[in-house]
């Protein structure tokens, strides 16, 4: 179906944090049309009134599905859902934009991609990163570093209130680990441009509020082909530290390179969504020395005038999802990375299980 000339009919499912979000671009943003807001609890009623209340409301996706009869369906539900509703949406003759991570499992993942295949719609994974400047910079100026690579990155987040309630339930399905380290790992392997070769994970259970098979710290390793490595650690709940939560460094035989975001990294702040992406300046620091062994050059701050916020990134997102539609764009290469991704991920979970490395 053309949409060239007309708006993108899209149904919204999940009308939480990042639901909200995409919403939110698509009521403002030109060429979309919200048909339909879908959400098991209140969140759509909550949403709908934040966005003017004109919007039909649903508690059933299929049922959503079956009257709106959509272009797009935006999927921002639980990852144990994932699979399923983007499934039947491309079965249903609609594109998909799915938040990450993809579904709650590899195999799910690749039954997602194939029916995207087979319908031949486009499939767009939100890994959110992607469109920030200052991500693509970060990632740009890490591989000036020359390889090996180290990567260091966490992002541990001391939630409580309506935040650890989503993080509970996050955690019926997938560890933080997984949820979270997809976006990383993404990265890792756009510094590197290597192909990780094993890994390793330890975790830790730290509240009987989630399944005894779960935990909600871990922290896994990763070894690449080039000798470059990376870690990356993810922690949810009441107990965890707020000190050092948000590191993302990354240093070679040239030097280093370093988000520094002194604001977003504030104690109190690690369970804001909006400081998760904030980068607010870019540290870069040259080995060179001299005789003396002393630096010869001193380290820069990059301060990029493009910062875009979270809900400006969503946008951007769905920007590039409707271009990707009306242009037809090839994102077989995307879907491919949020595969390989997930996959990096579940091997982790997996090297947190069985104590053991794992080979990929």
């Amino acid at each position: 179906m053309s949409i060239e000339n007309k708006n993108l009919r899209v149904l919204v499912v999940g009308c939480g944090n990042m639901g909200a979000s995409h919403a939110t671009a698509y009521h403002n943003l030109p060429g979309f049309e919200i048909c339909g807001l879908v959400s098991t609890g209140k969140s759509k009623e909550i949403l709908n009134q934040k966005l003017g209340g004109q919007y039909n409301l649903y508690t059933d996706f299929y049922e959503a599905l079956e009257i709106t009869r959509p272009d797009a369906v935006c999927i921002s539900t639980y990852p144990d859902t994932h699979e399923a509703y983007a499934i039947k949406s491309f079965e249903s003759d609609c594109h998909v934009f799915i938040e990450k991570p993809l579904a709650d499992s590899v195999e799910g993942a690749i039954r997602v991609t194939e029916a995207a295949k087979k319908a031949n719609k486009k499939l767009l994974v939100g890994y959110i990163l992607r469109y920030h400047p200052s991500w693509e910079k970060f990632t740009e100026l890490a591989r000036e570093m020359g390889k090996p690579l180290v990567m260091r990155m966490n992002l541990n987040q001391q939630s409580h209130g309506p935040k650890w309630t989503v993080h509970r339930n996050l955690m019926k399905s997938l560890s933080p680990i997984v949820d979270c380290a997809v976006h990383y790992i993404d990265i890792m392997c756009q510094m590197t441009r290597s192909t990780p070769i094993q890994v390793s994970a330890i975790g830790a259970r730290l509240t009987d509020d989630i399944p005894e098979w779960n935990y909600n710290y871990g922290q896994l390793q990763i070894r690449f082909e080039d000798g470059s490595i990376g870690w990356y650690e993810a922690g949810w709940g009441p107990m965890v530290s707020d000190n050092a939560f948000f590191i993302k460094d990354v240093f070679g035989p040239r030097g280093a390179v370093s988000i520094v975001a002194r604001e977003a990294s504030a104690s109190g702040r690690s369970d804001s969504i909006d400081s998760h992406t904030k980068t607010e300046s870019i540290k870069i620091h040259y080995a060179d020395l001299d005789q003396e062994d002393e630096f010869t050059r001193k380290d820069e701050y990059l301060d990029l005038q493009d910062e875009p916020n979270h809900q400006e990134l969503c946008n951007r997102e769905q920007i590039f999802f409707l271009k990707s539609i009306q242009e037809d764009l090839d994102l077989s290469s995307a879907t491919e990375d949020a595969v390989n991704s997930l996959k990096i991920a579940f091997a982790c979970d997996e090297s947190v299980k069985t104590g053991k490395i794992v080979l990929l």
